[in-house]
C-alpha cells in the first residue's frame, strides 16, 4: 500500500489495536497495522476474562457469537477469599456473566474481522521513531516509513509510540515475581475463579475448560527476577500457602514470571497521535479488567477518528481522553486495592478479609458498585452543563419496533436515533426507530448516549452533523 493512501496507522495487533483497526476499516478508513511480532497468534496469553461490557461491544459488531463458538465458561458469580461473592448474574445486560476464555480467542475473532474489512498488516515490523509535521504523522520502522493523518499506539506497556512522542508514564511496580501458568488439577476447587491469600502468598485459579486451569501466584518469601524460569515447586508452594493445598497440580503446560505495575499515561494524545490499552494504562491482573478496558478505549476512539476523517468537528477527538482517562484511573485504583488486600501478609487481615468482604457484598449498594465497575456496565461519561442527565450513559440493549435489537442496529458503526420523527437524517449511517419512553436520544456507535432531550429534529440534526461526518 502506498504510504499516502494510509489514513490511520495502528501500532500493535493485540485486542485493542485489532478492534480499533477493524472498526476504522469497516467505516471505510484505510488502515495499516504495524506489529513487531510475527503473524502467528500466540497460544500463550495473560488475559482470560471477557466482561459484560466488552461482550456488548463485540455484540454491536456481530462478534459475540463468534467468540462463544471458540469455547469458554460463562460465570455468573465470582468468589473472593472463600466467602465473598460478586454477583454478575444480576447485571442489566444480555451478558450477565464473565466469559472465561483465553486472550488468543479474542484476538482470533478480531483479527479475522479486520482482515475481512481490508486492514493491511505489517508483521515483524519494529517502530524506531515517530515524527509529526503539518498535521500528519510519520512512523519510522525497520521496514521503512509510513505516513498517515493519525497514529494510534496500542503497543503495550513498553509502547514505542508513547516513548517517541514523550508522554510520561508515571507509576510503580506493585508486586514483583508474579507467576503465571496453565496447569491440570487432579482435585480442582469447587468454585471458579477461586482467589485466596494466606501466609504471605496469594493465588488465583480459573477454569479455562478442557481440563486446564490458569494460575496466577505470588509468594513474598520467594522473589526472583522476571527472567528467572518458574519451577513447578514454586507454584505448588504458593498454592499450598494460599489455599492449603496444591489441588493435585500436574506439570505446567507453560509458565512465565512478571511484575505487576500501576501506571497511567499523563496524556492520551500528542498532536495527531493517540494512546489506547496498555500503552495508556496498566495495572494488576486483579479483576481481569486490563484487556477489557483497552477494547473499550478502542470502541470509544474508533468512531471519532472515522467521523473526523469524513468531516466531523475535529474537536470531537478531544473527548477521547476526557472520557477514557478517568475510566483508566478508576480501574487502576480498583485493581490496586484488590491486589493489595490479597497480598497483605498480616495474619489478622488474612483471617478476617473474606468475612468482612463477604458481609460488605451482601449490601446492595456495595454489590452494585463492585459488579458495575468490574463488568464495565456502569461507566458513565461526563456530560456538559445544560445537557440531559442521560447524556454519556451506557445505552442498554432493547427491542426495537422492527423486531431487531438496539445493538444489532449499531452494527456497521451507525448512530441510532431513538423516538424521533426526524426523517431527513443528516448522517447516512444513522437509523431512526422507537424508544420506550418520551425522551428522544441519539445512541453513538460505541453504545453510549450522545444526545438526549425532547423530540427536536433540529437539535438531532445538529448533533449528527458535528459528530457523524459524511461517508
Amino acid at each position: 500500500m502506498n504510504e499516502q493512501q494510509t489514513e490511520v496507522i495502528v501500532v500493535g495487533a493485540g485486542p485493542t489495536g485489532l478492534l480499533l483497526a477493524g472498526d476504522l476499516a469497516a467505516a471505510g478508513v484505510r488502515v495499516t497495522v504495524v506489529e513487531k511480532r510475527g503473524a502467528e497468534i500466540s497460544n500463550l496469553s495473560r488475559a482470560f476474562a471477557v466482561h459484560a461490557r466488552t461482550l456488548e461491544v463485540l455484540d454491536a459488531r456481530g462478534l459475540a457469537e463468534d467468540l462463544f463458538a471458540l469455547g469458554g465458561r460463562k460465570l455468573g458469580e465470582l468468589f473472593l477469599f472463600g466467602r465473598a461473592k460478586v454477583k454478575l448474574n444480576v447485571l442489566d445486560s444480555r451478558f450477565p456473566y464473565v466469559l472465561m476464555t483465553p486472550q488468543y480467542n479474542v484476538e482470533r475473532v478480531l483479527r479475522e474481522r479486520a482482515e475481512r474489512a481490508g486492514v493491511e498488516f505489517r508483521f515483524g515490523c519494529k517502530v524506531t521513531g515517530l515524527d509529526q509535521t503539518e498535521g500528519r504523522a510519520t512512523v519510522r520502522t525497520d521496514q521503512g516509513d509510513l505516513t498517515a493523518a493519525y497514529v494510534v499506539g496500542t503497543d503495550g506497556v513498553r509502547s514505542a509510540v508513547r516513548q517517541a512522542v514523550g508522554i510520561d508514564f508515571p507509576g510503580e511496580a506493585v508486586l514483583r515475581s508474579m507467576m503465571l501458568a496453565d496447569v491440570e488439577l487432579d482435585e480442582p476447587p469447587a468454585d471458579s475463579p477461586a482467589v485466596s491469600g494466606a501466609n504471605g502468598a496469594f493465588c488465583f485459579l480459573a477454569d479455562f475448560g478442557g481440563g486446564l486451569w490458569r494460575v496466577i501466584g505470588w509468594n513474598a518469601a520467594d522473589q526472583q527476577d522476571d527472567d528467572a524460569p518458574v519451577s513447578s515447586d514454586e507454584i505448588r508452594t504458593a498454592l499450598k500457602l494460599a489455599f492449603g493445598t496444591d489441588f493435585g497440580m500436574r506439570e505446567p503446560k507453560w509458565s512465565s514470571r512478571f511484575h505487576s505495575d500501576e501506571r497511567q499515561a499523563t496524556a492520551y494524545r500528542a498532536g495527531n497521535v493517540f494512546l489506547a490499552g496498555d500503552a495508556a494504562h496498566c495495572h494488576s491482573p486483579a479483576g481481569g479488567m486490563g484487556m477489557n478496558t483497552g477494547i473499550q478505549d478502542a470502541a470509544n476512539l474508533s468512531w471519532k477518528l472515522a467521523a473526523v476523517l469524513r468531516g466531523a468537528d475535529p474537536a470531537l477527538l478531544d473527548t477521547y481522553a476526557a472520557e477514557r482517562h478517568p475510566v483508566g484511573e478508576a480501574v487502576l485504583r480498583a485493581s490496586g486495592r484488590i491486589i493489595r488486600v490479597a497480598a497483605n501478609k498480616s495474619r489478622v487481615v488474612g483471617a478476617v478479609r473474606g468475612a468482612v468482604l463477604g458481609t460488605a457484598l451482601k449490601l446492595d449498594p456495595v454489590q452494585h458498585k463492585i459488579t458495575g465497575l468490574i463488568s464495565g456496565i456502569d461507566v458513565h461519561y461526563p456530560h456538559g452543563h445544560g445537557e440531559h442527565r442521560l447524556t454519556g450513559a451506557r445505552a442498554a440493549d432493547l427491542a426495537l419496533a422492527d423486531g431487531t435489537r438496539l445493538y444489532e442496529a449499531l452494527r456497521g458503526g451507525r448512530f441510532v436515533v431513538l423516538d424521533s420523527t426526524f426523517n431527513d437524517i443528516a448522517a447516512a449511517d444513522a437509523l431512526a426507530t422507537a424508544a420506550p419512553d418520551g425522551t428522544a436520544r441519539v445512541v453513538r456507535p460505541d453504545g453510549y448516549i450522545g444526545w438526549a432531550g425532547p423530540d427536536d429534529p433540529a437539535a438531532i440534526a445538529a448533533y449528527l452533523e458535528s459528530h457523524a461526518g459524511k461517508r
